[in-house]
């Protein structure tokens, strides 16, 4: 298989696993995108091996080597901020013993963090997982701009 097409089918399987994550909300049958999800990296690793132009060399290592070791540096401070933030929140919240904050006069008081706990969570790691995502593919851009991966071979011309 040609690496474009590799990455078309990837593509395609993202966007299934958006319309199973939406017909799983839609069913409320969370089972449904968890089996998808794996069924989806599983067909992207068997189709990723079959791939007939992948290049990897000792520069394309390091360059993935120091882009996941970046993502992880950065993403444990963003992580342990919003953490902190959270237990900011969670800690306020009237626990019985402190009234709510009342607001503007004449305004009932809102929770701007009114989702439930679990699907708020849910949503939350999805988010930061994203955040993972995108920073891996930053970075991964930035080395591979820096050492060179998509500059030409002499040998290719």
């Amino acid at each position: 298989m040609k690496r474009n097409t590799f990455y078309l089918l990837a593509g395609i399987v993202a966007l299934a696993e958006v319309g199973i994550f939406w017909l799983s909300v839609e069913l409320e049958r969370p089972i449904l995108i968890q089996v998808a999800f794996v069924l989806g990296v599983l067909l992207i690793y068997l189709a990723r091996r079959r791939v007939e132009e992948r290049i990897e060399d000792e520069r394309t290592a390091m360059i993935t080597q120091k882009a996941a070791l970046r993502t992880l540096e950065v993403f444990w401070v963003v992580f342990f901020v919003v953490s902190l933030g959270s237990a900011v929140v969670a800690f306020s919240r009237p626990l019985g013993l402190r009234p709510p904050h009342p607001g503007p006069p004449n305004m009932a008081p809102v929770d701007v963090l009114e989702l439930p706990f679990v699907g708020g969570f849910a949503l939350f790691q999805m988010a930061l997982l994203c955040l993972m995502i995108f920073l891996y593919v930053g970075f991964r851009m930035y080395y591979a701009r820096k050492y060179g991966e998509w500059d030409r071979d002499e040998e290719q011309d």
